[in-house]
């Protein structure tokens, strides 16, 4: 029998692969949620599809998304990513992954881990939504908004509601599966 899967990934392996095993399952590590975080904001305002297939080479360009490396990278990093065609080439974006990592560091340093201060927004647990239709799920939400703020005066940068709740969704702070999805079960019993 063929499963049933969300809308939004059917027509590529990649994104298929990806539904199947990372969207929405609850992510309590650090290094994982920063690298959501940055691909997040180098999403805005593209096609999650094209972060996906840049993936590995963002891996390889931001040092395996080590926060500490890239918290301290130099111009000429900096000049180096900006003509490296393997990633989204945006400077505000790379700029922003630098200062992110130093306001990810930041946080860890006032709250323990990031993931203690991200989880503390829900308790702890992910918040099981009833999607019946992906076209339905909303861009932002008021949580998303909160957290948007709080991130802001944190220091972090390109880190509006919708990126916000994006990244929500990919680490399972929110289980936005179709209902007859066959994950959507799986990630709320995890």
């Amino acid at each position: 029998m063929k499963k049933q899967r969300c809308g939004w990934c059917k027509g590529d392996p990649l994104y298929k692969n990806y539904h199947d095993t990372e969207w929405g399952v609850p992510l309590f590590d650090d290094q994982k949620l920063f690298e959501f975080l940055i691909l997040e904001t180098f999403q805005a305002g593209l096609s999650w599809i094209t972060v996906l297939k840049k993936r590995e080479n963002f891996r390889i360009a931001f040092d395996n998304f080590d926060y500490t490396k890239i918290a301290n990278y130099e111009d000429s990093k900096f000049q180096e990513l900006v003509q490296n065609k393997g990633i989204i080439r945006n400077k505000l974006k790379i700029k922003a992954a630098i200062t992110n990592a130093q306001a990810f560091l930041n946080i860890q340093k006032e709250f323990g881990s990031f993931c203690d201060y991200i989880w503390s927004f829900v308790d702890g647990k992910p918040i099981k939504n009833n999607i019946s239709d992906y076209k339905k799920l909303p861009a932002n939400t008021p949580l998303s908004d909160a957290i948007s703020i709080d991130l802001k005066k944190h220091g972090f940068k390109f880190i509006g509601s919708t990126v916000v709740y994006a990244h929500m969704q990919a680490m399972g702070m929110v289980n936005d599966h179709e209902m007859s999805c066959f994950r959507y079960e799986e990630v709320a019993s995890l």
